[in-house]
């Protein structure tokens, strides 16, 4: 058992230490945020531009980038690069990242505003309030009314 004089002993001896081992952990940090290759730097730069676009805070505020094209054309890349890309390093689609993202704050809005369906549909880049519902029950199984429903009840 440790006497209380060889705890502080240990306790003062640990500053000795402390700049050595933050630079230590400084560089294995750098290590692990640092993109693998290119597919793996490309796939974080469209993640980030994607996640910039939310949350939608308002109905005037609406998702700019939808497609990968858009998503290419902003990181100054062929659409096949950023397609192969993400492909490479999430196993997902493009379009599918895409569409996970925007459906995952439809159900948001649905649940935590007041907005109405054609609001949310407009704010996330739909043109047309029956192509954000079909977008809906194809993902769902179920209209965004019938989903905002279920989840006020």
């Amino acid at each position: 058992m440790e006497t209380i004089e060889s705890i502080k002993g240990i306790y003062r001896k640990k500053y000795r230490y402390l700049p050595e081992n933050r630079q230590k952990a400084a560089h294995i940090s750098a290590d692990i945020n640092k993109p693998k290759n290119a597919s793996h730097r490309l796939h974080a730069e469209f993640l980030e531009l994607l996640e910039y676009q939310f949350p939608i805070n308002e109905p005037q505020q609406h998702v700019q980038l939808r497609s990968a094209s858009e998503f290419a054309e902003m990181l100054h890349v062929h659409v096949n690069s950023l397609n192969r890309a993400v492909k490479e390093v999430s196993r997902k689609t493009t379009t599918r990242i895409i569409a996970e993202r925007v459906l995952r704050e439809a159900k948001l809005l649905l649940k935590q505003t007041f907005w109405t369906v054609s609001e949310i549909a407009f704010s996330l880049g739909f043109t047309e309030t029956t192509h954000f519902n079909n977008f809906f029950k194809k993902h769902i199984q179920m209209s965004p009314v019938k989903f905002r429903n279920t989840n006020f009840n």
